[in-house]
Protein backbone atom coordinates (compact mmCIF):
# COMPACT_ATOMS: atom_id res chain seq x y z
CA UNK A 1 0.00 0.00 0.00
CA UNK A 2 1.41 3.41 -0.96
CA UNK A 3 1.96 6.09 1.69
CA UNK A 4 -0.96 8.18 0.49
CA UNK A 5 -3.39 5.29 1.09
CA UNK A 6 -3.10 5.41 4.86
CA UNK A 7 -6.28 3.39 5.45
CA UNK A 8 -6.37 -0.16 4.12
CA UNK A 9 -9.40 -1.23 2.04
CA UNK A 10 -12.03 -3.52 3.58
CA UNK A 11 -11.41 -7.24 3.27
CA UNK A 12 -13.48 -9.05 0.64
CA UNK A 13 -13.03 -12.70 -0.42
CA UNK A 14 -13.64 -12.20 -4.14
CA UNK A 15 -13.16 -8.52 -5.01
CA UNK A 16 -10.15 -7.75 -7.20
CA UNK A 17 -9.38 -4.04 -7.43
CA UNK A 18 -7.17 -4.42 -10.49
CA UNK A 19 -9.82 -6.49 -12.29
CA UNK A 20 -12.45 -3.86 -11.45
CA UNK A 21 -10.30 -1.04 -12.82
CA UNK A 22 -9.49 -3.06 -15.95
CA UNK A 23 -13.23 -3.55 -16.50
CA UNK A 24 -13.84 0.19 -16.16
CA UNK A 25 -11.08 0.98 -18.65
CA UNK A 26 -12.37 -1.65 -21.08
CA UNK A 27 -15.89 -0.25 -20.81
CA UNK A 28 -14.54 3.19 -21.74
CA UNK A 29 -12.30 1.97 -24.56
CA UNK A 30 -14.85 -0.17 -26.37
CA UNK A 31 -13.54 -1.81 -29.53
CA UNK A 32 -11.51 1.11 -30.94
CA UNK A 33 -9.95 2.77 -27.91
CA UNK A 34 -9.78 6.53 -27.39
CA UNK A 35 -10.13 7.56 -31.01
CA UNK A 36 -10.08 11.26 -30.12
CA UNK A 37 -6.73 11.04 -28.38
CA UNK A 38 -5.29 8.61 -30.93
CA UNK A 39 -6.23 10.91 -33.78
CA UNK A 40 -5.17 14.24 -32.25
CA UNK A 41 -2.20 13.62 -29.95
CA UNK A 42 1.15 12.40 -31.36
CA UNK A 43 2.31 9.14 -29.80
CA UNK A 44 5.52 10.53 -28.28
CA UNK A 45 3.99 13.65 -26.75
CA UNK A 46 4.74 14.05 -23.05
CA UNK A 47 2.54 16.01 -20.64
CA UNK A 48 2.14 17.14 -17.06
CA UNK A 49 -1.32 17.12 -15.52
CA UNK A 50 -2.43 18.57 -12.18
CA UNK A 51 -5.23 17.23 -9.98
CA UNK A 52 -7.05 20.19 -8.44
CA UNK A 53 -9.72 20.27 -5.73
CA UNK A 54 -12.55 22.54 -6.85
CA UNK A 55 -14.44 22.30 -3.56
CA UNK A 56 -13.72 21.80 0.14
CA UNK A 57 -13.93 18.22 1.36
CA UNK A 58 -12.16 15.03 2.37
CA UNK A 59 -10.12 13.48 -0.41
CA UNK A 60 -10.20 9.75 -1.15
CA UNK A 61 -9.34 7.43 -4.02
CA UNK A 62 -5.74 8.53 -4.62
CA UNK A 63 -4.53 4.95 -4.50
CA UNK A 64 -7.24 3.87 -6.93
CA UNK A 65 -6.35 6.68 -9.34
CA UNK A 66 -2.73 5.50 -9.26
CA UNK A 67 -3.87 1.99 -10.14
CA UNK A 68 -5.78 3.42 -13.12
CA UNK A 69 -2.69 5.06 -14.59
CA UNK A 70 -0.48 2.07 -13.75
CA UNK A 71 -2.78 -0.10 -15.84
CA UNK A 72 -3.06 2.38 -18.70
CA UNK A 73 0.69 2.93 -18.91
CA UNK A 74 3.28 2.34 -16.15
CA UNK A 75 5.31 5.18 -17.67
CA UNK A 76 2.91 7.67 -16.08
CA UNK A 77 4.51 8.92 -12.89
CA UNK A 78 2.14 9.98 -10.09
CA UNK A 79 3.22 12.40 -7.35
CA UNK A 80 0.59 13.08 -4.69
CA UNK A 81 0.60 16.10 -2.41
CA UNK A 82 -2.19 14.77 -0.21
CA UNK A 83 -3.18 11.51 1.46
CA UNK A 84 -6.50 9.69 1.50
CA UNK A 85 -8.49 11.15 4.38
CA UNK A 86 -6.98 14.64 4.25
CA UNK A 87 -9.26 17.64 4.50
CA UNK A 88 -8.64 19.71 1.38
CA UNK A 89 -9.69 23.18 0.29
CA UNK A 90 -10.98 24.56 -2.98
CA UNK A 91 -8.02 25.39 -5.22
CA UNK A 92 -5.65 22.96 -3.49
CA UNK A 93 -3.32 20.90 -5.70
CA UNK A 94 -3.78 17.23 -4.87
CA UNK A 95 -1.13 15.75 -7.12
CA UNK A 96 0.61 15.70 -10.46
CA UNK A 97 0.79 13.11 -13.25
CA UNK A 98 3.73 13.16 -15.66
CA UNK A 99 4.24 10.97 -18.68
CA UNK A 100 2.80 10.08 -22.09
CA UNK A 101 -0.01 12.50 -22.92
CA UNK A 102 -2.08 9.77 -24.53
CA UNK A 103 -2.02 7.64 -21.39
CA UNK A 104 -2.96 10.57 -19.15
CA UNK A 105 -5.91 11.42 -21.39
CA UNK A 106 -7.10 7.81 -21.51
CA UNK A 107 -6.99 7.42 -17.74
CA UNK A 108 -8.27 10.89 -16.88
CA UNK A 109 -12.02 10.31 -16.64
CA UNK A 110 -11.85 6.90 -14.96
CA UNK A 111 -9.40 8.19 -12.34
CA UNK A 112 -11.56 11.26 -11.69
CA UNK A 113 -14.75 9.19 -11.48
CA UNK A 114 -13.24 7.06 -8.73
CA UNK A 115 -11.75 10.03 -6.90
CA UNK A 116 -14.85 12.21 -7.08
CA UNK A 117 -17.23 9.51 -5.88
CA UNK A 118 -14.95 8.23 -3.14
CA UNK A 119 -14.15 11.76 -1.98
CA UNK A 120 -17.86 12.63 -1.90
CA UNK A 121 -18.58 9.58 0.26
CA UNK A 122 -15.62 10.33 2.54
CA UNK A 123 -16.73 13.94 2.90
CA UNK A 124 -20.33 13.12 3.82
CA UNK A 125 -19.16 10.41 6.22
CA UNK A 126 -16.72 12.80 7.89
CA UNK A 127 -19.48 15.36 8.39
CA UNK A 128 -21.68 12.80 10.15
CA UNK A 129 -18.85 11.41 12.26
CA UNK A 130 -17.97 14.95 13.31
CA UNK A 131 -21.62 15.61 14.22
CA UNK A 132 -21.66 12.66 16.64
CA UNK A 133 -18.24 13.50 18.04
CA UNK A 134 -19.85 14.38 21.37
CA UNK A 135 -20.88 10.73 21.80
CA UNK A 136 -17.69 8.69 21.79
CA UNK A 137 -19.53 5.41 22.43
CA UNK A 138 -21.49 5.63 19.16
CA UNK A 139 -20.08 4.37 15.85
CA UNK A 140 -21.31 5.39 12.39
CA UNK A 141 -21.80 2.49 9.97
CA UNK A 142 -22.51 2.20 6.26
CA UNK A 143 -24.93 -0.26 4.61
CA UNK A 144 -25.15 -2.42 1.48
CA UNK A 145 -26.74 0.51 -0.40
CA UNK A 146 -23.73 0.89 -2.66
CA UNK A 147 -23.28 1.18 -6.42
CA UNK A 148 -23.16 -2.31 -8.01
CA UNK A 149 -19.55 -3.31 -8.62
CA UNK A 150 -18.35 -0.45 -6.41
CA UNK A 151 -19.07 -1.84 -2.97
CA UNK A 152 -15.50 -2.27 -1.78
CA UNK A 153 -14.56 1.21 -2.99
CA UNK A 154 -17.69 2.81 -1.53
CA UNK A 155 -17.05 1.17 1.82
CA UNK A 156 -13.36 2.01 1.65
CA UNK A 157 -14.34 5.66 1.25
CA UNK A 158 -16.54 5.40 4.34
CA UNK A 159 -13.54 4.18 6.34
CA UNK A 160 -11.42 6.99 4.93
CA UNK A 161 -14.08 9.45 6.11
CA UNK A 162 -13.93 8.08 9.64
CA UNK A 163 -16.89 5.69 9.60
CA UNK A 164 -16.89 1.92 9.93
CA UNK A 165 -18.19 -0.81 7.68
CA UNK A 166 -21.29 -2.86 8.39
CA UNK A 167 -21.51 -6.20 6.59
CA UNK A 168 -19.70 -6.35 3.26
CA UNK A 169 -22.27 -8.66 1.72
CA UNK A 170 -24.72 -11.49 2.27
CA UNK A 171 -22.00 -13.87 3.41
CA UNK A 172 -20.42 -12.32 6.49
CA UNK A 173 -23.34 -12.05 8.92
CA UNK A 174 -26.95 -13.11 9.39
CA UNK A 175 -29.20 -10.07 9.00
CA UNK A 176 -32.83 -11.00 9.72
CA UNK A 177 -34.89 -8.17 8.23
CA UNK A 178 -38.63 -7.56 7.84
CA UNK A 179 -38.96 -9.66 4.69
CA UNK A 180 -37.21 -12.55 6.43
CA UNK A 181 -39.67 -12.20 9.34
CA UNK A 182 -42.55 -12.42 6.89
CA UNK A 183 -41.18 -15.34 4.89
CA UNK A 184 -40.20 -17.33 8.00
CA UNK A 185 -43.52 -16.85 9.78
CA UNK A 186 -42.39 -14.35 12.39
CA UNK A 187 -39.39 -13.09 14.32
CA UNK A 188 -39.08 -16.05 16.73
CA UNK A 189 -39.33 -18.52 13.85
CA UNK A 190 -36.69 -16.64 11.82
CA UNK A 191 -34.24 -16.48 14.72
CA UNK A 192 -34.62 -20.15 15.62
CA UNK A 193 -34.28 -21.21 11.98
CA UNK A 194 -31.11 -19.14 11.52
CA UNK A 195 -29.57 -20.54 14.70
CA UNK A 196 -30.42 -24.11 13.72
CA UNK A 197 -28.94 -23.60 10.25
CA UNK A 198 -25.66 -22.24 11.59
CA UNK A 199 -25.33 -25.03 14.15
CA UNK A 200 -25.97 -27.63 11.47
CA UNK A 201 -23.47 -26.08 9.04
CA UNK A 202 -20.88 -25.21 11.67
CA UNK A 203 -21.08 -21.53 10.70
CA UNK A 204 -20.09 -18.85 13.17
CA UNK A 205 -21.38 -15.41 12.18
CA UNK A 206 -22.92 -12.45 13.99
CA UNK A 207 -26.72 -12.44 14.02
CA UNK A 208 -28.60 -9.15 13.77
CA UNK A 209 -32.38 -8.79 13.90
CA UNK A 210 -34.21 -5.78 12.49
CA UNK A 211 -37.12 -4.45 14.54
CA UNK A 212 -39.55 -1.68 13.64
CA UNK A 213 -41.83 -1.56 16.70
CA UNK A 214 -41.58 -2.10 20.44
CA UNK A 215 -43.59 -5.30 19.97
CA UNK A 216 -40.92 -6.61 17.61
CA UNK A 217 -38.18 -5.64 20.06
CA UNK A 218 -40.05 -7.54 22.76
CA UNK A 219 -40.30 -10.60 20.50
CA UNK A 220 -36.52 -10.66 20.01
CA UNK A 221 -35.89 -10.24 23.73
CA UNK A 222 -38.27 -13.07 24.59
CA UNK A 223 -36.37 -15.44 22.30
CA UNK A 224 -33.05 -14.32 23.76
CA UNK A 225 -34.24 -14.64 27.35
CA UNK A 226 -35.68 -18.10 26.71
CA UNK A 227 -32.28 -19.22 25.39
CA UNK A 228 -30.78 -18.44 28.82
CA UNK A 229 -27.48 -17.10 27.48
CA UNK A 230 -27.25 -19.44 24.49
CA UNK A 231 -28.85 -17.09 21.96
CA UNK A 232 -26.80 -16.32 18.86
CA UNK A 233 -28.36 -12.85 18.48
CA UNK A 234 -25.56 -10.31 18.78
CA UNK A 235 -27.31 -7.08 17.75
CA UNK A 236 -30.80 -5.60 17.55
CA UNK A 237 -31.47 -3.03 14.84
CA UNK A 238 -33.99 -0.37 15.81
CA UNK A 239 -35.28 0.74 12.44
CA UNK A 240 -37.20 3.93 11.69
CA UNK A 241 -37.71 4.76 15.35
CA UNK A 242 -36.69 8.38 14.79
CA UNK A 243 -38.88 11.06 13.24
CA UNK A 244 -38.42 14.71 12.39
CA UNK A 245 -41.02 17.43 11.94
CA UNK A 246 -41.91 18.04 8.31
CA UNK A 247 -40.92 21.67 8.71
CA UNK A 248 -37.38 20.58 9.60
CA UNK A 249 -37.85 21.20 13.30
CA UNK A 250 -37.23 19.00 16.31
CA UNK A 251 -36.10 15.39 16.17
CA UNK A 252 -38.23 12.87 18.10
CA UNK A 253 -36.16 9.98 19.48
CA UNK A 254 -38.62 8.92 22.20
CA UNK A 255 -39.49 5.59 20.55
CA UNK A 256 -35.80 4.77 20.14
CA UNK A 257 -35.16 5.65 23.78
CA UNK A 258 -38.01 3.40 24.92
CA UNK A 259 -36.64 0.52 22.86
CA UNK A 260 -33.21 1.00 24.43
CA UNK A 261 -34.78 0.94 27.91
CA UNK A 262 -36.52 -2.32 27.05
CA UNK A 263 -33.24 -3.89 26.00
CA UNK A 264 -31.60 -2.63 29.15
CA UNK A 265 -28.31 -4.21 30.15
CA UNK A 266 -28.69 -7.40 28.15
CA UNK A 267 -25.55 -8.57 26.38
CA UNK A 268 -26.58 -7.47 22.90
CA UNK A 269 -25.48 -4.57 20.70
CA UNK A 270 -27.91 -1.89 19.56
CA UNK A 271 -28.11 -0.15 16.20
CA UNK A 272 -30.33 2.69 15.02
CA UNK A 273 -31.23 2.92 11.35
CA UNK A 274 -33.66 4.88 9.20
CA UNK A 275 -34.08 8.65 8.86
CA UNK A 276 -30.41 9.13 9.63
CA UNK A 277 -29.24 12.45 8.21
CA UNK A 278 -26.72 15.10 9.12
CA UNK A 279 -29.59 16.93 10.82
CA UNK A 280 -30.69 13.97 12.98
CA UNK A 281 -27.54 11.96 13.65
CA UNK A 282 -26.41 13.92 16.72
CA UNK A 283 -29.76 13.50 18.47
CA UNK A 284 -29.75 9.81 17.66
CA UNK A 285 -26.25 9.40 19.08
CA UNK A 286 -27.24 11.14 22.31
CA UNK A 287 -29.67 8.30 23.11
CA UNK A 288 -26.67 6.09 23.83
CA UNK A 289 -27.30 3.65 20.97
CA UNK A 290 -24.04 1.90 20.10
CA UNK A 291 -24.22 1.99 16.30
CA UNK A 292 -25.94 4.22 13.75
CA UNK A 293 -26.19 2.90 10.19
CA UNK A 294 -26.94 5.08 7.21
CA UNK A 295 -27.23 4.37 3.50
CA UNK A 296 -27.26 8.03 2.51
CA UNK A 297 -23.48 8.42 2.48
CA UNK A 298 -23.24 5.89 -0.37
CA UNK A 299 -26.60 5.86 -2.16
CA UNK A 300 -27.10 9.64 -2.23
CA UNK A 301 -23.53 10.77 -2.53
CA UNK A 302 -22.64 14.17 -3.93
CA UNK A 303 -19.36 13.82 -5.79
CA UNK A 304 -16.54 16.11 -4.71
CA UNK A 305 -15.54 18.35 -7.61
CA UNK A 306 -11.99 17.52 -8.72
CA UNK A 307 -10.40 18.40 -12.04
CA UNK A 308 -7.33 17.26 -13.98
CA UNK A 309 -5.66 20.00 -16.00
CA UNK A 310 -3.00 19.20 -18.59
CA UNK A 311 -0.11 21.59 -19.05
CA UNK A 312 1.97 20.78 -22.15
Amino acid sequence: MHQYALIDPPVHPTYDLYAAVRAALAEDAGDLGDITTLSTVPEKTQATATFLAKADGVVAGLYVATVVFDLVDPAVNMTWQANDGDEVRKGQVLGVARGPARAILVGERIALNYMQRMSGIATQTYQMVKAIGCCKSTTLLDTRKTAPGMRLLDKWAVKIGGGENHRMGLYDMVMIKDNHHAAAGGIPEAIRAAEAYMREKGIIRPVEVETRTLEEVRAVLEVMDAADGASMVTRIMLDNMVTRDEDGGSVDVSLLEEALRMIGDRTVETEASGNVTLATVRDIARTGVQFISTGSVTHSVTALDISLLIDM
